[in-house]
């Protein structure tokens, strides 16, 4: 079983896709996720508090309205279904529970999507990178795994729409649907931040950068300092600066996010923060959306206080084999390397998901 960034993959050429890109991504939302939970632990007695129960349903809620591509095929993707063909509660693993967890921007847009799981058996979390640009078998003209949530919320679909649809085409990629859903706004990261009072972070370098179309601006001196939300944020996003400041490896900013993951986890996990607790709610009603039931959530929160240290807490990417440009950039996905880390990492049954459960295409239809 694979540690800190691995994905299962092979050593024949097999392609990794943006390990550090997708990382950042995962790092800001399964910060946000963990460290809200577990806020929520800190003050409440959950002795409780119980394992949820999956319901083993097997077919998406039902939603009033699709998009028009969906009268052509897609409302059935992964068949209509949830689960594997043949699959039932009864073949589920022991207090395993899988979600979806996913940001967005002010619009539609799928920032990043990752299936994570959590074991809690042997107190172990998995989170899986899906990288945005995969190609999924749909009807539709954009084929990438990324608009499937922004295709779901069309013609009155809207959140729930979304969200089935994003889940059934994850469906044809690992062979499942997860449990639960969580939406976060990035805006989120910002302000948790700025509630603990900055972090403290020892900056190896100048970090200089002008990008007027992203509206993003980032200038950030060498030395330890407190870096409050947005910097904190730019911190963990830099890469280059063109003539200003040096270029630096996905390496060296994966060793950036894990300070300023340690960082984090440190100072909204000091018992002073407890104070912050109606802040924190707030932030998490505003920027985060999720079904996780208010009793579920309780469980779960006492759980994910330990969920911190890379010994419990695994993340991998989605296993490709190469880039390919049609009218748009496609990630071709893997399918052997994707049923061996999922069986390894965040398949919640105790069967084998195995080919004829995945619906992986290798050329735009």
């Amino acid at each position: 079983m694979n540690n800190g960034n691995d994905a299962v993959n092979k050593s024949n050429g097999k392609k990794k896709i943006g390990k550090g890109r997708l990382f950042v991504r995962t790092f800001f939302i399964s910060i946000l996720v963990f460290s809200a939970l577990a806020m929520l632990g800190l003050v409440l007695a959950l002795n409780f508090a119980r394992p949820p129960t999956v319901s083993g349903e097997i077919s998406p809620p039902d939603v009033a309205y699709y998009p028009a591509e969906a009268d052509e095929g897609d409302r059935n993707i992964g068949n209509g279904v949830f689960v594997p063909e043949g699959f039932t509660v009864s073949d589920r693993k022991d207090e395993f529970y899988t979600f979806l967890v996913f940001g967005i921007d002010g619009f539609a847009n799928t920032d990043t999507i990752i299936v994570a799981s959590y074991d809690g058996v042997n107190g172990e979390a998995h989170m899986v990178s899906v990288p945005r640009d995969s190609l999924v078998n749909v009807k539709r003209n954009v084929k990438k795994i990324n608009a499937a949530y922004g295709a779901g919320t069309l013609n009155g679909g809207g959140r729930e729409g979304g969200v089935s649809q994003l889940k059934r085409e994850l469906k044809t990629i690992i062979g499942f649907a997860p449990d639960y859903y969580i939406i976060v706004n990035l805006n989120a990261f910002i302000r948790i931040v700025d509630a603990v009072g900055g972090v403290e972070i020892d900056v190896p370098m100048d970090m200089y950068y002008d990008d007027p179309d992203q509206d993003l601006h980032i200038s950030i001196s060498k030395g330890y300092k407190t870096l409050y939300g947005r910097d904190a944020l730019h911190f963990a996003r830099y890469r280059t600066g063109g003539s200003r400041s040096r270029t630096i490896s996905d390496y060296e900013r994966i060793e950036n996010q894990h300070a300023v993951v340690k960082a984090v986890l440190e100072k909204i996990l000091k018992p002073a923060n407890i104070l912050k607790i109606p802040e924190f709610i707030d932030i998490f009603n505003e920027n985060v959306y999720t079904d996780i039931k208010a009793e579920d959530m309780l469980w779960f929160a006492n759980e994910f206080k330990s969920v911190k240290s890379s010994d419990v807490l695994h993340s991998h990417v989605l296993p490709t084999l190469e880039t390919v440009r049609y009218t748009y950039s496609y990630e071709i996905l893997d399918e052997e390397g994707i049923l061996e880390l999922v069986n390894a990492t965040i398949n919640p049954y105790k069967k084998d998901i195995v080919a004829k459960d995945v619906d992986i295409i290798t050329e735009v239809k």
